[in-house]
């Protein structure tokens, strides 16, 4: 009888196979230089997913082997977890209004941009290997299985690059759609090719039934798993859980949990990660949607570990010339068969225009699926093509997955999605006291209109009053500008109840002395936390010299992050 676990097993008793400092200290180079080569990249401009991927690329197989084979296979359920966590959030976004507006742009395009480019490299690929090879039925074979794996599409770099630039829209919402999904596509064709390329190679002739059976059992099974999960988690965090560390843990236990059986069951955990966030997010009460929130806060180390063992596993000097321009043929097949089939597919669902134009861009990465088909295809023709169509996938992938990242960012930026996914706490973190402040074009100059210098009568303070938005003014003395008091509309308002007296008063006799000042570039949760710790809603702007350079006020700041907001989402709705 099968053991269902002796197939689980193995790949993680490599973690015995190394000593547990050695396992640590590899995990500490890994976070370590990752981090480091993620931000270098991110300050030139390139996404840092790529600067994960180089990092691991120097440090495995095809640089200085710092990591071990055996280290890499050790850290494998890493990948697993990575992936996982990365269905999940992909679950979360496909909301079912969503899917009522976007399902048939969805099916339209997820169809287009999976069978076109199987055409389109299948027709090269035999091509390419006809006229070296001189064998038809190898050359078809070669055909028919790369561009059965060619329609799949790796999530995790593209949704990296999408929650690193924080982007929204339509095409940020119709990637999130595909990307997942056409894996099912892309095992239903390699089923479909792999019972006709086995009896040209003489090899037995498996059912297609069967194949479509198995491939049924693994995409609805995974579905069923992923939603009862899903059930679960929901009902112990609606009844039993509160606190916020107790409803990741046990978030993130029923999400590893869901992985391990689907391990097992040799089902697909991506599919069953995306069931659990889809119904949870859909069909669970509101305490349970924070659960998205904190794990995607728990992501950044997992990804860092993810990325660069991708590109620790990539032995780039193995590709002989023949198979070097069968994986170039790939690559142009691929990008070619997306953009065609995504393009057509957007056009007949009458998708919006930007989806049409730079969803192309955004469909390019390849990663876990493509690679678990190669290693299928080995499997399944180890006396033929095997070897080489594993040898292809794996340099195909080392060049879209540094590519493919670059173009995501393209495609989004162009289609004026980056950025629009933040909230009003987003906003507050990254704004700037000069940001905000009225007239912040004079800000520290001689003309900024919230200052009045101390000499200044009751007259000329109300002239400004009545010409500027300001509800307070920052007192300074005439010689050196050097902020000595503050006055509010609450003070002059007591001042003119005493009369014909209230004339021959002057600023320096009405003023209070500041509570508290900031900085021009100070960021607005610090100038936040001042206000309520000094009970006020007004404070001087003053420079490195404690020279006035105008007023900041509460309700200017909340103004202004309220009509940030709703700009944005004028934005999001104008693009429909």
């Amino acid at each position: 009888m099968n053991d269902p676990f002796a197939q689980v097993l193995p790949q993680y008793m490599h973690f015995s196979s190394l000593q547990g400092t050695q396992l640590v200290l590899m995990l500490g180079i890994i976070m370590f230089c990752g981090a480091i080569g993620g931000r270098l990249f991110q300050k030139l401009h390139i996404p840092q997913v790529v600067g994960y991927i180089v990092i691991g690329i120097l440090i495995g197989s095809s640089g200085f082997q710092i990591m071990r084979p055996e280290t890499i296979m050790a850290l494998n359920p890493v990948n697993t977890i990575a992936l996982s966590l990365i269905g999940f959030l992909i679950g979360a976004e496909l909301k079912i209004d969503v899917i009522r507006k976007y399902g048939r742009q969805f099916i339209g395009i997820l169809l287009g941009e999976s069978i076109v480019p199987f055409f389109v490299v299948g027709g090269l690929v035999t091509l390419i290997s006809y006229a070296f090879m001189k064998n038809v039925k190898v050359a078809v074979s070669f055909g028919l299985i790369l561009g059965a794996i060619c329609s799949a599409t790796a999530p995790a770099a593209t949704t990296d690059v999408l929650k690193e630039y924080r982007t929204r829209g339509p095409l940020t919402t119709t990637i999130l759609g595909i990307v997942a999904m056409d894996d099912a596509v892309a095992l239903i064709l390699y089923a479909i090719s792999s019972t006709l390329v086995s009896p040209l190679l003489g090899g037995q002739s498996v059912s297609f039934l069967s194949q479509l059976l198995n491939i049924g059992k693994e995409i609805f099974g995974s579905i069923v798993v992923g939603g009862v999960f899903g059930a679960l988690v929901s009902f112990v965090v609606k009844n039993l859980m509160q606190d916020e560390g107790r409803v990741l843990s046990f978030g993130l236990g029923g999400l590893l949990l869901c992985t391990g059986v689907c391990t097992i069951l040799g089902l697909d955990n991506i599919l069953a990660a995306m069931s659990l966030g889809f119904f949870m997010v859909n069909f669970a009460p509101s305490k349970t949607r924070p659960i998205f929130s904190l794990v995607e806060k728990f992501t950044p180390p997992v990804y860092v570990l993810f990325f660069v063992l991708v590109g620790a596993k990539l032995n780039i000097w193995v590709v002989t010339p023949v198979l070097g321009l069968l994986a170039i043929t790939y690559v142009t097949g691929r990008t070619l068969g997306k953009s065609i089939g995504a393009r057509f597919g957007a056009r007949i669902t009458g998708a919006p225009a930007t989806v049409r134009k730079f969803l192309p861009w955004c469909l390019l990465s390849q990663a876990g699926v493509a690679i678990g088909l190669s290693i299928a295809a080995s499997n399944d023709f180890a006396d033929s093509i095997g070897p080489q169509i594993i040898l292809i996938i794996t340099a195909t992938t080392f060049i879209v997955q540094l590519l493919g990242p670059v173009c995501v960012k393209h495609g989004v930026t162009m289609a004026g999605e980056v950025g629009l996914n933040v909230t009003e706490e987003d906003i507050l973190k990254t704004t700037r006291v000069s940001d905000v402040t009225w007239g912040k074009e004079i800000i520290c100059s001689k003309e900024s209109p919230a200052i009045v210098s101390e000499t200044d009568d009751i007259k000329s303070i109300l002239e400004n009053f009545e010409s500027h938005h300001n509800q307070s003014f920052a007192v300074i003395s005439p010689g050196d500008r050097k902020l000595v008091g503050m006055i509010t509309l609450e003070h002059l308002k007591e001042t003119l109840m005493i009369g014909e007296m209230a004339e021959s008063l002057l600023a320096m006799d009405i003023m209070e002395a500041p509570k508290c000042t900031c900085r021009p570039d100070n960021l607005l949760p610090d100038v936040y936390k001042q206000f309520s710790e000094h009970d006020t809603e007004t404070m001087a702007i003053v420079d490195e010299n404690s020279v006035a350079c105008g007023v900041m006020e509460k309700y200017t700041a909340d103004h202004y992050l309220h009509t940030r907001i709703l700009e944005l989402k004028s934005k999001l709705e104008k693009m429909g």
